[in-house]
């Protein structure tokens, strides 16, 4: 196994996953993916939860990352507690009690360049050290879930990490959805689970895909910037009516599924960041460019079909 790269045999998930009954039915849900122990990410999502009251939130793996710091670790679990909480593959690997040799759990594809796999696996371990002064942190991490299966107005929401098949699976990337054969198999799925909506996240880049009876959104990271328009985090929202500052969009079937940006303090963000990850640190070597500037892509990049620009950025666009 190489760490890293290599997907542990426990993070395949049963065929069964997402039958029976949802966890539970609202009208506007929330996915959060890829937070990174960013609290001021969390503080803007807190915000946008309170102005829509009756908003649920399901937080679908990979909360922590750069919170080394044990009072930030703690003060995040802290605040996630009135949430539904799923494992991604840091959680996962934080919870083990011996290395599993999978290091970060990441199962990086190829594309992915060694230096940044081992960064990930450097960072991991710090990560662990952190954990495990926290008394009884593994033993929390380890009992969440890796699925959730919940109801919006009626419809059947798939949710997880990676994607339907594994929790640290790529084939919800923007690669893989766009890929014709993938787009087929993925309808075949949702329709013999009965599912509307698959959300997951995991890739760190956003995507976005609705075919007929089915939307897939992986809203990349909520803890980083992902577009080349803006310093915000990005997460998924599922409800009944259309918000005003989403990104982009899809209607399916009465329900509508959005990207929505999370615009969080930057600089006291960046300042937490570089007391934890000093400059030449793995963190600060693999993401300070990102935190800083952004990715090379626009939103445009992640809409693999079936979504459409939200009104605000077009608006912006058209300005431009």
């Amino acid at each position: 196994m190489t760490a890293g790269r290599s997907c542990p045999l426990d993070y395949h998930l049963p065929a069964d996953s997402f039958a029976g009954e949802p966890l539970f039915e609202c009208q506007t849900l929330y996915v959060v993916g890829g937070l990174y122990g960013n609290r001021q990410a969390l503080a803007a999502l807190e915000k946008r939860l309170a102005a829509e009251p009756g908003a649920r939130a399901v937080f679908n793996g990979d909360m922590h990352w750069f919170d080394v710091d044990p009072a930030v670790f703690a003060e995040i679990e802290t605040r996630l507690q009135p949430h539904t909480l799923l494992r991604g593959n840091v959680e996962t690997e934080l919870a083990r009690p011996d290395d599993s040799a999978a290091g970060c759990g990441c199962a990086y594809p190829d594309e992915v360049d060694d230096d940044t796999v081992q960064r990930s696996n450097q960072i991991h371990a710090r990560l662990c050290d952190t954990a495990h002064q926290l008394s009884g942190m593994a033993t929390r991490l380890a009992a969440r879930p890796a699925t959730a299966l919940v109801s919006v107005a009626g419809k059947r929401i798939a949710i997880t990490h990676g994607d339907e098949s594994s929790l640290a699976g790529w084939h919800c990337a923007r690669t893989a959805l766009g890929d014709p054969a993938r787009q087929q198999a993925l309808q075949a799925w949702a329709r013999q689970n009965r599912i509307d909506v698959l959300a997951t996240s995991h890739t760190c880049a956003p995507a976005a895909l609705a075919v007929p009876e089915l939307a897939v959104i992986n809203n990349g990271a909520a803890g980083m910037p992902n577009f080349n328009n803006g310093r915000y985090g990005l997460v998924s929202r599922i409800a009944t009516r259309a918000h005003p500052s989403a990104v982009y969009r899809a209607e399916l079937d009465g329900l509508v599924v959005e990207a929505i940006a999370l615009n969080y303090q930057h600089d006291a963000f960046l300042q937490e960041f570089d007391r934890q990850w000093p400059a030449g640190s793995p963190a600060a070597l693999s993401y300070r460019d990102r935190l800083l500037k952004g990715t090379d892509d626009a939103p445009a990049a992640a809409m693999l079909g079936g979504f459409s620009l939200g009104l605000t950025l077009c608006a912006m666009t058209a300005l431009d």
